[in-house]
């Protein structure tokens, strides 16, 4: 145990570079994945079904086939097809982007969809136009739903990251390997990344809860009134309206 704190203290430097490789990799890969997320579920509510069938195929593909594959595609098979070879970091962003985008799609189509008819004929009856009315009135609501849901890919998303490993990149995995191939303290080294990932898992959700709250205060949700959010619902759109 002393040998291992020791050697966890010479090696301090790499531990703390390879603890912000893997937040890099968690918040630049959950961003990636976000943005997906929006662009492939609103997709699959186009009206025209090329849109749909593309955004159906993508997701499709990447929540049908494995992160560990998709992972060492991008890093040994494309630069082999390609000629151009991405970093270990890049490549694990783009692959876990890729794959929780995939699956965030189906939060958002679901979110969206969910929001009550009532509220698309309200906007429509406002004469507002559909990207003010997306955003407006029916994203707002859809949005408090996704929440929870996207708490959840974040923090699977965290657990994954460890998988840099396998391709070589300098993240907390690859950093506490080090150590405790020198000390032999597997049992220490792998409690201590146990430890550490569970308070960043904590940390993520005690954020995302924060991000709820606030967006419910907005919605007016905090109140319990369900008359008070189709004011503000109304208002918004008024606003909207009168302005153009």
């Amino acid at each position: 145990m002393n040998d291992f704190l020791s050697t966890l203290l010479d090696e301090f430097p790499q531990v703390r570079a390879g603890l912000w490789v893997t937040i890099e990799a968690t918040v630049l890969g959950s961003l990636l994945a976000l943005l997906l997320s929006f662009t492939f579920g609103l997709m699959a509510g186009s009206k025209l079904l090329l849109v749909r069938g593309v955004s159906r195929t993508v997701v499709e593909f990447f929540r049908g086939t494995s992160l560990y594959i998709q992972l060492f595609w991008l890093y040994y098979a494309m630069p082999q097809l390609t000629g151009y070879e991405l970093t270990p970091l890049l490549c694990g962003v783009v692959a876990f982007g890729l794959n929780y985008g995939a699956y965030g799609s189906e939060i958002v189509r679901g979110a969206v969809n969910s929001v009550p008819r009532a509220q698309y004929e309200a906007a429509v009856a406002l004469n507002m136009t559909p990207f003010h009315r997306m955003r407006k009135v029916i994203l707002p609501q859809a949005w408090v739903q996704m929440i929870p849901s996207f708490t959840n890919l974040l923090i699977q998303l965290l657990k994954c990251t460890p998988l840099l490993w396998l391709i070589s990149a300098a993240d907390l995995m690859t950093a506490v390997e080090h150590v405790r191939s020198r000390t032999g303290e597997t049992l220490t080294a792998y409690l201590l990344l146990l430890a550490v990932y569970f308070v960043l898992a904590y940390a993520l959700t005690l954020l995302m809860n924060l991000l709820e709250r606030s967006a419910k205060r907005r919605l007016g949700l905090h109140t319990g009134a369900g008359s008070l959010l189709r004011t503000r619902t109304a208002e918004a759109a008024a606003t909207t309206g009168g302005a153009r």
